[in-house]
C-alpha cells in the first residue's frame, strides 16, 4: 500500500503538490519551470475546454489561431501592455544552430544566424491580433469580431507550481473588435459573467464578481472584471479575468473604421481568458486528505464498478449483471468503467479511485447478486448505502446531480463563512493571520495606500465587488475618506 498522502492540516501546499503528482494530473518536466500534463489530468482540462467552448460558440465567437511569436516592435507598440509582460517574456533571437568545432558532437547558436528583429514568444497574442485586425477592419460592416484562440503562453515564472504558477500554460484568449465604447464593455462583463456561470455550475466553485483597481488592472486595459475564488487555505484564486482595453490597442495599430454616418474612428476592444489555472481552483477548493474530490460534470469517468468475486466464474456471473447496466448508463451519457483488471486486489482499487475523485463507486459481490442488489459509495461525504438493482440507474442518475450540488454548497459555506467584514488596520491584521479568507474593509482609493498594505501584509486587493454597498467610511490604514468597501486577501 502506499504511504498515505500529507493532510491539508500538516502542509496545504505540499498536500497539493503531492496530490498532483499521485493522482496523475501532472508532473515537473525536464524543461524548467514547465509541466507534463498526463492524461487523467488532462482528460478534466479537455471537460473544462468543451463546456467552455461551447459557451463562447452560443454567445456568438468563432475560433481561429493566431501564431506563438510576436516581432519586439509590435509587442513595444501598446506601451502599457510592454511595460508590463517584458519581465516575463522569453525571445528568440536566432534562428539556426551549427556543430561547435571546439567541441565534436555538440551544438552552439550559429552567430550567423542572428534575427534582424527579436521575437518574443507569447505572453498574451492582443499585438499580433490587433496588427492583423488592421487589415481585417475598415468599415462599420466588418465589425463587431469576435474570435477566440485556443492556445499556450509562456511568462517566464522563476517561483513555479503545478498548474497554479508554471512558465508555459495553456488557455484560452478571447479578443474582440467593437464600433462603440457601449458594446465592447457589454463583451467584457457578458465574458466575465460566462466564466462564473462555468466556474460556479461546472467546476461547483462560488465565485465573487468584482473589478480590479488600477494597480492590479491588466496592462494596456481601461478596465478588468474578473472573478475571484477563495480556496480551502483561505488565499484567494483570480479564475478568470475579461479586460475592457477602450481603443488603446486600435491606437497602438492604427486601426479605424468608417461608421455608418461616414465618419473616421478608432475601433473598441476588448479580451478576456481563462488558463489551466483553473485546475488547481478544482484541485484545491474540493479536494480532501484522501485524494480528489471532483464534480461529477468534470470527472472524466463518474461511475466506477468494482467486482468482489472468488474465481472466473463468479467473475463471469458479475460480468453478466453489469453488462445492461454499463449499456443503460452510457446511454444516458454517464461515463462509466468495469474494472474487472485482476492484477489489483478490491481495496487497493477502492483507495485509488478515492485519490483520482471518481465521484460514485459500485462494488458488487456474491450477496450483491443473491440480492439483486449493490453497494454505492459516493466520493464527496465516504458513505456507502446498499441499493436495489431496479432502481440503480435513477440512483446514479439522482447522485451525481446530488454530489455536485453538495460539494457547491459546502464550498459556499466556506466562503461566505470566510469573508468577515473589519474597520481597522490591527483587526485586519490579526484576522489575515488567523482566519484568512477575504476581508472586506474600506480603502481611500489611492494605489499607494494598496501597495503600502500589500508590502506589510502580502494581501491584495482582490477586487472591488460588482454588488458592493456604496457607502462613506473611513480608510482601514490611512484614515481618509472611502466611498465603499474591497475586498483583500492572500492570493495564489
Amino acid at each position: 500500500m502506499s504511504k498515505s498522502l500529507t493532510t491539508r492540516g500538516e502542509d496545504y501546499s505540499k498536500w497539493y503538490n503531492e496530490l498532483v503528482v499521485r493522482a496523475e494530473l501532472a508532473e515537473s518536466s525536464g524543461v524548467r519551470g514547465c509541466m507534463v500534463i498526463k492524461p487523467y489530468g488532462y482528460a478534466i482540462w479537455e471537460k473544462m475546454r468543451d463546456e467552455l467552448d461551447r459557451m463562447f460558440k452560443e454567445t456568438g465567437h468563432v475560433n481561429a489561431y493566431f501564431p506563438l511569436f510576436v516581432p519586439r516592435s509590435y509587442f513595444e507598440a501598446e506601451e502599457k501592455n510592454a511595460e508590463g509582460f517584458a519581465k516575463e517574456c522569453a525571445v528568440v533571437t536566432h534562428y539556426r544552430l551549427k556543430t561547435d568545432p571546439d567541441n565534436p558532437g555538440k551544438l552552439m547558436v550559429d552567430p550567423e544566424a542572428k534575427l534582424e528583429e527579436e521575437l518574443i514568444v507569447r505572453p498574451t497574442s492582443e499585438a499580433i491580433i490587433w496588427n492583423t485586425y488592421k487589415n481585417w477592419i475598415q468599415s462599420y460592416r466588418d465589425l463587431p469580431i469576435l474570435i477566440n484562440q485556443w492556445a499556450n503562453v509562456v511568462r517566464w515564472e522563476m517561483r513555479t507550481r503545478l498548474f497554479l504558477r508554471t512558465a508555459e500554460f495553456l488557455w484560452q484568449e478571447g479578443h474582440t473588435a467593437h464600433a462603440t465604447k457601449a458594446e465592447a464593455l457589454e463583451e467584457a462583463e457578458k465574458m466575465m459573467n460566462v466564466y462564473a456561470d462555468f466556474v460556479e455550475n461546472f467546476m461547483a466553485v462560488p465565485v465573487v464578481k468584482g473589478l480590479k483597481t488600477e494597480t492590479e488592472r491588466f496592462a494596456g486595459a481601461d478596465e478588468t472584471y474578473c472573478i475571484e475564488a477563495l480556496m480551502q487555505d483561505g488565499k484567494a484564486l483570480q479564475a478568470g479575468t475579461s479586460h475592457f482595453l477602450g481603443q488603446n490597442f486600435a491606437k497602438a495599430f492604427d486601426v479605424k473604421f468608417t461608421s455608418k454616418e461616414g465618419t473616421l474612428d478608432y475601433v473598441w476592444a476588448s479580451s478576456w481568458g481563462v488558463s489551466t489555472r483553473l485546475m488547481g481552483a478544482l484541485i484545491m477548493t474540493h479536494s480532501d486528505d484522501k485524494g480528489l474530490v471532483l464534480p461529477p460534470k468534470l470527472a472524466p469517468l463518474q461511475v466506477v464498478i468494482v467486482p468482489i468475486y472468488k474465481g472466473e466464474d463468479q467473475l463471469e456471473q458479475i460480468r453478466e449483471r453489469i453488462a445492461p447496466l454499463l449499456t443503460e448508463l452510457k446511454a444516458k451519457g454517464i461515463s462509466v468503467k468495469f474494472d474487472d483488471d485482476n492484477t489489483q486486489k478490491p481495496g487497493f482499487k477502492f483507495n485509488e479511485y478515492e485519490l483520482k475523485g471518481v465521484p460514485v463507486r459500485l462494488a458488487v459481490g456474491q450477496r450483491d447478486l443473491e440480492n439483486n442488489t449493490f453497494e454505492v459509495a459516493r466520493r464527496d461525504t465516504l458513505t456507502k448505502e446498499t441499493v436495489s438493482g431496479e432502481n440503480i440507474v435513477a440512483h446514479i442518475e439522482q447522485l451525481l446531480v446530488d454530489i455536485q450540488n453538495n460539494i457547491y454548497q459546502k464550498a459556499l459555506d466556506y466562503r461566505n463563512t470566510h469573508i468577515t467584514e473589519v474597520n481597522s488596520y490591527e483587526e485586519f491584521k490579526t484576522l489575515l493571520e488567523t482566519k484568512g479568507g477575504f476581508l472586506s474593509a474600506h480603502w481611500d482609493g489611492t494605489p499607494e495606500t494598496e501597495e503600502r498594505i500589500k508590502e506589510e501584509t502580502k494581501a491584495t486587493i482582490r477586487c472591488i465587488p460588482l454588488n458592493r454597498k456604496e457607502e462613506s467610511g473611513t480608510c482601514i490604514y490611512s484614515g481618509k475618506p472611502s466611498k465603499g468597501r474591497v475586498l483583500f486577501a492572500k492570493a495564489y
